[in-house]
């Protein structure tokens, strides 16, 4: 049997060797009349905004820019509130997911097969507005959402 001094050194020792997966992303929106619409992509019950890892040379941005293309086939991105950035906690097995926000001019989203695991990587999407994706988003992206409606409105 383990000691609890030794076994409360063994989990703060796997904490400090344990590194951070960082996933990138972007909040995408655009306008529909005067509001804007947020794209949010939907995988099993979890509403999120395209992200995935940042593969090993690629920088953050790259990587978010990468997968909202991967997973909506959208390229139309301009980050005309500039680069800043919000990360959230971690989940999962360390992952942290850091979104940047971008506007498009395009609508129509298509949900590729992706070739490693055959299907989809999500069951839908939807444009929605910023009271919609609070509700349907969860907890740790909220605090990226709302940041980002902020940041949307002091700089439209």
């Amino acid at each position: 049997m383990i000691s609890e001094e030794l076994r409360t050194k063994k989990l703060a020792e796997g904490c400090k060797t344990k590194k951070k997966v960082l996933s990138a992303g972007v909040i995408l929106v655009r306008r529909n009349g005067v509001k804007w619409k947020y794209l949010l992509l939907r995988a099993f019950s979890f509403w999120d905004f395209p992200k995935g890892i940042v593969e090993p040379g690629e920088s953050p941005v790259d990587a978010a820019k990468r997968e909202v293309e991967e997973e909506t086939t959208v390229n139309d991105l301009n980050f005309r509130w500039g680069y800043d950035y919000r990360e959230t906690g971690p989940y999962g097995n360390g992952k942290v997911a850091r979104y940047y926000i971008a506007e498009t001019g395009e609508s129509r989203v298509s949900l590729p097969v992706n070739p490693d695991i055959g299907r989809p990587e999500h069951h839908e999407y939807r444009w929605v507005s910023y009271e919609e994706a609070l509700s349907l988003v969860a907890s740790r992206v909220k605090e990226a959402l709302v940041w980002a409606q902020k940041t949307i409105a002091d700089g439209s």
